[in-house]
């Protein structure tokens, strides 16, 4: 006996609607969460500035938005930012969300937060 083996062309056509679906998730939810890890990061390396120690809060905010253009993060800006002192280190703590629309009336919502605490 003699067995054929491959795909049908309904099994083809079936994976790539599934790998079309998955790869267009992927292409307009992934800039939304590197952004994400931008922004943590960049609050991060504000909060943790040696020179930003003892600034005021007008400070904080403009070290950041100069930081934030490097990257270019348009999400949250410097008066997004939630900024206070606990014993001797800077908290800045963050919080926004993104709707992502995927096709037609169909989006997906995303509510990210974070904040530069080691807790």
């Amino acid at each position: 006996m003699k067995f054929q083996h491959g795909v049908s062309l309904n099994g083809l056509l079936i994976g790539g609607v599934i790998f079309a679906l998955v790869a267009l998730l992927g292409m307009k939810v992934l800039p939304e969460w590197i952004e994400y890890g931008k922004i943590a990061k960049v609050v991060k390396a504000t909060a943790a500035d040696p020179i930003l120690k003892d600034a005021s809060v007008a400070q904080v905010r403009e070290a950041y938005s100069k930081r934030a253009d490097i990257d270019v993060i348009k999400s949250v800006t410097a008066q997004d930012l939630e900024i206070s002192k606990e014993g001797n280190d800077l908290v800045i703590s963050f919080a926004y969300s993104k709707k992502v629309p995927l096709f037609g009336n169909t989006s997906l919502v995303f509510d990210f937060e974070g904040s530069s605490d080691k807790k």
